[in-house]
């Protein structure tokens, strides 16, 4: 993935075969602490959306890489080099990373590896459990915005006239409407596992940032 700073994307995966990458509401739970400590070191977070099979992140990028020292977990205030020993982070994916820095593309491999890890062994399962490659696509981006959106990751496409101005609106929008899209839910908000509630003050996850949102006229 290439992430530019200063500049919105749209982050998405899908289990490996379209299998389930949640089986349970603590698996839910886990994973949203997983993003906060490895997302908010570098991105704020506008909108998200957890999905029985697949997940969507809408991040303004603010740094690309950092250094070990600069890193710091949400909650705790460990440093990176704390954070690598932690009891869910396997020795391989500290093998993995001697560095002295670390880039979001980075960040977020060790996320989902240490998540797989954790569900392959709660549900005795091997293998991968997302797609090969997380998909980024810049949303605001003057010279890489596509003018259509996916409504769903198959392909189903929306032509949107002025894609650099709409398209971030459009990608608000989706991911929060993605539970009623699939038909889990009547209304979005009624949807637990997505910034939706946080974001009309109902919910309590911190994830987003409120500002940032309201500086792109997100609503």
């Amino acid at each position: 993935m290439i992430f530019q700073k200063g500049h919105i994307y749209h982050v998405y995966n899908q289990g490996n075969n379209r299998q389930d990458i949640f089986y349970n509401r603590e698996n839910y739970l886990f994973f949203l602490e997983k993003m906060r400590t490895y997302l908010h070191p570098y991105a704020d977070i506008l909108a998200w959306c957890l999905m029985p099979n697949h997940f969507h992140w809408m991040l303004y990028i603010n740094e690309i890489e950092l250094r070990r020292e600069e890193v710091r977990m949400i909650s705790g205030g460990f440093t990176l080099s704390e954070t690598l020993t932690a009891p869910d982070i396997s020795e391989t994916i500290i093998k993995d990373f001697p560095l002295k820095t670390r880039t979001l593309n980075d960040s977020i491999g060790i996320l989902l590896r240490s998540y797989t890890r954790a569900i392959n062994i709660s549900q005795n399962l091997s293998g991968s459990l997302f797609r090969k490659e997380t998909k980024a696509e810049c949303v605001s981006c003057s010279d890489g915005v596509k003018a259509n959106f996916f409504t769903t990751l198959e392909g189903t496409f929306i032509p949107i006239p002025n894609s650099e101005k709409e398209y971030p609106q459009v990608c608000f929008n989706y991911i929060h409407q993605n539970p009623v899209v699939a038909k889990l839910v009547t209304k979005a908000e009624d949807w637990e596992f997505s910034s939706i509630n946080e974001l009309q003050g109902i919910g309590n996850t911190k994830m987003i940032n409120k500002e940032r949102i309201k500086e792109f006229g997100l609503k």
